[in-house]
């Protein structure tokens, strides 16, 4: 059975809420990454993807320098525990419409999973 936690990309990128969503964009476009999560304080308390960028401000002609992330962020942040199954993530993503997972170890977001990470091969033994 092939985990969460083996294929999850580990480098967690953040930024803090009150961020622009333009700014949130050129993050991504650095790390070359599909999301980052959204934090107040020390607590995770979002995230915002590529997609929300696109539908929530390119697609609605709005002007990103002045939006916060928390005005396109998804919140509460979907997640599940390391350990579990890639199918059951796969389950977990489509049940709440997202592409993207918080990877839980003992309470602490650990990875991101994506539904890109989901398309990795994998030898059909290890299912």
């Amino acid at each position: 059975m092939v985990t969460v936690g083996q294929i999850m990309t580990r480098h967690i990128v953040q930024l803090d809420a009150g961020t622009s969503a333009i700014d949130a964009a050129k993050l991504m476009k650095a790390h070359k990454i599909g999301s980052v999560l959204v934090k107040r304080d020390d607590d995770i308390v979002g995230i915002v993807t590529e997609p929300d960028i696109v539908r929530k401000v390119v697609g609605t002609d709005r002007v990103p320098y002045f939006i916060p992330v928390e005005d396109i962020m998804s919140s509460p942040v979907v997640g599940i525990d390391e350990q579990r199954p890639i199918t059951e993530a796969a389950d977990l993503m489509e049940q709440h419409g997202t592409r993207h997972l918080a990877v839980f170890r003992r309470g602490r977001i650990v990875g991101i999973l994506s539904v890109r990470d989901l398309l990795h091969p994998v030898s059909i033994d290890e299912f």
